[in-house]
């Protein structure tokens, strides 16, 4: 026999199914054509239940990114994550950029199609413009400290003289969504060819 849920495994699974029907949504009909009842509706739940939950539709759409780019509901930061300490101790240069690119390759996979809607709402929603900016800040947040890594690695110096900041600056156009939805969702490469790209893309900006 079964062990019935707790009523903590209940809750965490009918906010985990409002998320999943948000994310359906959101990326199918877009911030403005999305409201709480859809969400509602699509999740078998009350409306009254994703207000208790999350608050606002704005609420819904901050906690679907950050599950979304995290790939759990854990409140760890990226950072922290054993990928991310992974690219920070890997001893080789090369290694370390091949790594960047498969987390990244891992998250974008899960999260550019949220962070378009968080992007395409921007322009019209100023709490979602500061969420927006939020989000590119702490990507480039990462890898600032990626590139602080690799200059460790490669003895201060880096091709084309550039320093943690700039190598950051180009890690995070190469990393980033909009490079990666250009490519994989709109040229139709495979997110391997992605990632193969961007490492090599990566280590001829960067490496001396």
């Amino acid at each position: 026999m079964a062990t019935p849920m707790t009523r903590a495994e209940k809750a965490h699974r009918t906010r985990k199914r409002m998320l999943d029907a948000a994310a359906e949504l959101f990326t199918e009909h877009g911030w403005a054509g999305t409201t709480v009842e859809d969400i509602a509706r699509s999740a078998g739940v009350g409306v009254q239940t994703v207000y208790f939950t999350f608050g606002t539709k704005r609420a819904v759409l901050k906690e679907l990114l950050d599950t979304v780019i995290a790939g759990d509901f854990d409140p760890v930061a990226t950072l922290e994550r054993p990928w991310a300490h992974e690219v920070v101790d890997s001893p080789d240069p090369a290694a370390q950029l091949a790594l960047q690119a498969a987390g990244a390759r891992r998250v974008l996979q899960r999260a550019t199609p949220v962070l378009e809607v968080v992007r395409g709402a921007a322009g019209s929603d100023p709490e979602l413009a500061a969420l927006w900016q939020a989000n590119q800040e702490q990507r480039h947040a990462v890898q600032l400290r990626f590139s602080e890594a690799l200059m460790s690695k490669t003895g201060g110096t880096l091709r084309g003289g550039h320093d943690a900041a700039s190598a950051a600056d180009i890690a995070f156009a190469v990393l980033g969504p909009e490079t990666f939805g250009l490519l994989v969702t709109g040229r139709g490469w495979t997110p391997d060819r992605w990632e193969r790209w961007a490492a090599d893309a990566l280590a001829r900006q960067l490496l001396p």
